[in-house]
């Protein structure tokens, strides 16, 4: 179906070209079509010139011998045409001469007439026969080229599909790899920049920019990992040096400082996983309601939880716990209560009625270590970042959207219990 709507789609490159082909093809008909069309009359109406003023000699001969015309297409000045009579008294004195075309669409004919003894005297030649042959002339023109025209038309659209495939796999290429896949490539042949065609210069700048990124990424994640490791050896001895400190204020906020950097060394370290793929669920069937329930008790926040018509889920119930924890953790951070948490068939969402997620975010994602704007409060933007990589290891869906009459809505959408 995808491959009959691609060849049906008249904006596609393939049909462009088949339109232009078609354009220049009918440009050059036309063109020759016109050159013939002018050449061909321009020469009959010579040629009927010629006979009519070759028979007008004769009737006039006919006339000085015999003393009638000779021609029964002889007339006199009563039955000339106005148009030649004025041509004949336009003329030059000494070749009082004039011939005229009568594009009669019955009985065309030429006519010539000229002055003799004082009298204007004129004969015709009939032209039909010619008239016929240039009209037969121009329907075979104009047939061969629409039968050229269908003929080249679909030879061009067909000519112009191995470039048009090239380009949707380039095209199919990129959209793969703005989605995260950093190991598509277009395979692209002919020997490198410079030395192919100008799609293959775009095919291997395409997969040029995706090894660039990939190794850019797994520099970045690598970094990730080894700050994170590295800070989790003293991180350790920070945490037990703070529970030794005699209890007061100051020892409150070292520990509240502490503790902050200890969670954030962990969600480096799990985002770290995520990037590595190195993480696995563990699914099984569960109660989801029980489990969101659970879940958002542990938090510890406030909350306003609802479920109808629920329906068992195959999933890790850790990960969920994981994601279920962060959004209503965010909710709370950058938004404003009340926090509604809603299960309903195998769907979570988390509401909040603060000022809604920004644009920012909303258009690209989340981001690590960005919050997307200042009214969204404090954070480091690892949160939703981590919920976002735990759905995709269970196979789950998450979207963010502001949700009606203002406020924050995560949707997450899980699988359901196979039966």
């Amino acid at each position: 179906m995808d491959g009959v709507r691609a060849l049906l789609n008249w904006r596609s490159l393939r049909w462009r070209i088949a339109l232009l082909v078609a354009v220049a093809c009918c440009a050059v008909a036309l063109t020759i079509g016109v050159l013939v069309h002018g050449s061909t009359r321009d020469r009959s109406l010579n040629e009927g010139s010629v006979k009519a003023q070759n028979a007008l000699s004769l009737a006039l001969e006919h006339y000085e011998r015999d003393g009638a015309p000779g021609a029964e297409d002889a007339v006199g000045a009563d039955a000339l045409p106005g148009e030649l009579l004025r041509r004949l008294r336009a003329g030059q004195p000494d070749e009082p001469l004039a011939t005229w075309y009568d594009p009669d669409p019955v009985r065309p004919r030429m006519w010539a007439a000229r002055e003799y003894r004082g009298q204007p005297y004129a004969v015709n030649v009939d032209m039909t026969l010619d008239l016929l042959s240039r009209n037969a002339l121009d329907r075979h023109m104009w047939k061969y080229s629409l039968l050229a025209l269908a003929v080249v038309v679909p030879l061009s659209a067909l000519a112009a599909e191995l470039p048009h495939r090239r380009l949707r796999r380039v095209a199919r290429t990129a959209r793969l790899i703005s989605a995260g896949d950093l190991e598509a490539r277009t395979a692209a042949t002919g020997g490198g920049r410079g030395r192919g065609d100008e799609i293959t210069e775009i095919s291997a700048t395409v997969d040029a920019m995706a090894d660039s990124l990939r190794d850019r990424l797994r520099t970045e994640q690598r970094f990730t990992a080894d700050v994170a490791h590295e800070l989790r050896t003293p991180l350790m001895g920070l945490v037990t040096a703070s529970g030794l400190l005699p209890d007061g204020e100051a020892t409150e906020l070292v520990r509240d400082r502490v503790g902050v950097l200890r969670t954030l060394v962990e969600e480096l370290l799990e985002i770290s996983r995520l990037d590595a793929g190195a993480e696995r669920a563990e699914l099984r069937p569960v109660p989801l309601a029980e489990v969101v329930a659970d879940s958002l008790a542990r938090t510890g926040l406030a909350a306003r939880f609802t479920a109808s018509e629920v329906a068992p889920v195959e999933t890790d119930p850790r990960r969920l716990d994981r994601i279920v924890a962060n959004l209503v953790v965010n909710a709370h951070r950058h938004g404003r209560a009340p926090v509604e948490v809603g299960v309903a068939g195998t769907t979570v969402t988390v509401r909040d009625h603060g000022d809604g997620f920004p644009a920012e975010l909303l258009a690209h994602g989340p981001q690590r270590f960005r919050t997307g704007a200042a009214e969204r409060g404090r954070g480091h933007g690892l949160g939703l970042t981590i919920a976002l990589g735990q759905a995709q290891v269970i196979g789950a869906s998450l979207d963010f959207a502001d949700a009606p009459g203002g406020g924050a809505l995560a949707t997450l959408r899980l699988p359901a219990a196979r039966t």
